[in-house]
């Protein structure tokens, strides 16, 4: 905390509010504690709070929650315990930055508190400003699904502020893009970006490879050679698969994270590092701290601002637009074109992704090789794309130009050739998609339970949709 801020405790518990208020002493923390039920008198001796620390086994704390958010912006929230807090309100949620167990990881504590004073710091940052960056730079992020703006909006919060950023997620999500993003629309945007495998790397090498080494400093070092934080000076370093990085090399980051500073290898010269570092990893790096295979410390320090990365059978609604993105991307780099009909688009959106947006871009540029400039329909796709029955050519066709006596999900690939110049796509998807709720629907007689197993999605989610449409909303059984 600042040296006027104070941190306010709010708990029911005696013993408890005790003990936090003599660590928080030690600390050389200005502390004001008290009961639930005075929380108001107590307020008023403290014009400056750094944050609050609540328990969440107080029966009255969604109420003093609710009315700290509305009196007091810009304060941080950490709670002790993990109960949901019913009835609490969308601001005073986004203020809880951190929860903790009783008793207290002293680490993790006061890593929380490092956060709280972090957070403080971009609030009033933010009202400098006056706004923040506009969600729409990260267009590169293509997708409309509420988890992919999820993810833009924290990107947007945290790309022009000096923090470290852990991102998290299966691979082949686009955590490298993240990173770039966030480098590219930061004030180090005129600087290096330069990114290091740290999985790639043997660990033998790993040390000389970020921070350099000295001539003669082991053999084979012909020549004095900078290593990556030197590289990166006044820019941004990217640690990808952090997971991957060897203990004792962890401890080494720490401390260049800790004290800015570095030596290369073979040299007692100490330099300065003036680098921001994110870190990504598609490891579970708590489980790996339970193993003691990472170290809980260093998580600490990367995992200020965490991002996680949705997998890509998780936002299957963005699909049609990241196709889409592909083609284009591959048609401005004059390495052909390729597209899809809808029944395609509609049999790639029940596969899996276990390689997410790598394993679509992969299977785009093959289409594109065996089909340049064709049209491809489901029969096209490898056969582990293939869930949706494709039409037979030899069967009968009404006025309209619709197959019919087609079971499934057939009738959608004759008439759904994208055209050249292109369509609409998301009013396109839109109605399609309203159409085939209500077939679902119909075949159903409006039982939700049974159209969404028929559509192969949640029931909550197929609720969400009828509302959304303005659809008739059966029975939900």
């Amino acid at each position: 905390m600042s040296d006027t801020a104070s941190v306010f405790i709010i708990v029911d518990d005696q013993q408890r509010r005790r003990d936090l208020q003599t660590i928080l002493e030690f600390m050389g923390e200005t502390v004001i504690a008290s009961e639930p039920a005075h929380w108001a008198g107590s307020l008023e001796q403290a014009a400056d709070i750094g944050v609050v620390i609540v328990d969440a086994e107080s029966d009255q704390v969604v109420e003093h929650l609710n009315e700290l958010a509305d009196g007091r912006p810009g304060i941080p929230f950490l709670q002790l315990g993990d109960a949901p807090l019913e009835g609490l309100s969308d601001e005073a949620q986004s203020r809880i930055i951190a929860r903790l167990e009783w008793p207290l990881n002293y680490t993790k504590f006061v890593d929380s508190l490092y956060r709280a004073q972090v957070y403080r710091d971009q609030y009033a940052l933010t009202r400098q400003r006056g706004q923040q960056r506009d969600v729409q730079l990260f267009r590169s992020l293509v997708g409309t699904s509420r988890k992919i703006q999820h993810v833009r909006q924290l990107m947007a919060q945290v790309a022009d502020k000096e923090v470290s950023v852990l991102i998290t997620g299966e691979s082949g999500t686009g955590k490298e893009v993240v990173a770039r993003n966030l480098h590219y629309h930061s004030p180090r945007r005129d600087k290096p970006f330069v990114p290091v495998n740290c999985g790639a790397i043997p660990a033998e090498l790993l040390e000389s490879e970020l921070f350099g080494h000295e001539k003669g400093a082991f053999t084979g070092a012909i020549s004095a050679r900078a290593g990556r934080f030197e590289l990166a000076e006044g820019g941004t370093l990217f640690l990808d698969e952090i997971g991957d990085m060897p203990l004792n090399m962890q401890v080494k980051i720490l401390r260049v994270l800790q004290e800015r500073t570095f030596e290369r290898v073979g040299s007692n010269r100490t330099l300065e590092a003036d680098v921001r570092v994110i870190a990504a990893t598609h490891k579970n790096l708590e489980e790996m701290i339970e193993n003691g295979e990472f170290r809980e410390d260093l998580y600490y320090r990367l995992n200020v601002f965490p991002i996680e990365m949705p997998a890509l059978r998780e936002r299957s609604e963005d699909l049609p637009l990241l196709i889409n993105e592909l083609i284009s991307r591959m048609e401005v780099e004059k390495r052909g074109s390729i597209r899809l009909n809808s029944a395609a688009i509609l049999s790639l959106c029940r596969h899996d992704w276990p390689g997410n947006v790598r394993e679509l871009a992969n299977l785009i540029e093959r289409l594109a090789i065996i089909h340049p400039y064709g049209v491809v329909g489901v029969q096209e796709l490898p056969k582990k794309f293939r869930y949706v029955d494709d039409i037979d050519e030899t069967r009968e066709v009404e006025d309209s130009g619709m197959p019919v006596g087609v079971e499934g999900m057939g009738s959608l690939d004759a008439p759904a050739l994208l055209p050249v110049n292109g369509i609409d796509l998301k009013d396109y998807l839109t109605n399609l998609e309203r159409t085939l709720i209500e077939q679902a629907l119909n075949e159903t007689n409006g039982v939700v339970a049974r159209a969404a197993e028929k559509l192969r999605i949640r029931r909550t989610t197929l609720v969400e949709k009828v509302r959304k449409y303005g659809l008739r909303e059966g029975d939900e059984a």
